[in-house]
């Protein structure tokens, strides 16, 4: 199963380099400090990275998967439980890496984080595309 639907992303829109999802972020991933509730780095990071996973698979043609090479995180203010919106984008694409941007809003659109990071394109028939439990080589795309 795909981390997003694990998670309880929802996609919104993933096309032309770009992509857009929301995550409701709840308390249980999170921790407790002085001025309330703070969601978990890591979370955040997922949901940015997913969101620049998702525009550029708006890239690529069904012959191409990818996998991360650099991802880097700038955390601008605390990210607290509620709804969440990430959008992605397509900075340029080459032949064989796709460089992104992401951004993270929550309800009120006030920034939270942001996000850049390298992807190497790979060729789908590769062991990196195809999931190996499954007989059919699904797609992981999800």
């Amino acid at each position: 199963m795909h981390i997003g639907q694990t998670l309880g992303m929802t996609i919104l829109e993933r096309v032309d380099g770009r992509s857009l999802l929301t995550w409701e972020a709840t308390p249980e991933y999170g921790f407790p400090t002085a001025s309330g509730q703070v969601i978990h780095g890591g979370m955040v990071t997922t949901i940015l990275d997913s969101a620049m996973g998702g525009a550029t698979w708006s890239v690529l043609t069904e012959d191409e998967v990818f996998l991360t090479a650099d991802l880097r995180v700038e955390f601008y203010r605390a990210t607290r439980p509620g709804p969440l919106t990430a959008k992605g984008l397509v900075i340029t694409r080459t032949r064989r890496l796709v460089f992104c941007s992401a951004e993270l809003f929550d309800a009120d659109g006030r920034l939270l984080a942001g996000s850049r990071c390298t992807q190497t394109v790979l060729e789908a028939g590769g062991v990196a595309g195809r999931d190996p439990r499954s007989e059919r080589g699904a797609d992981l795309r999800g």
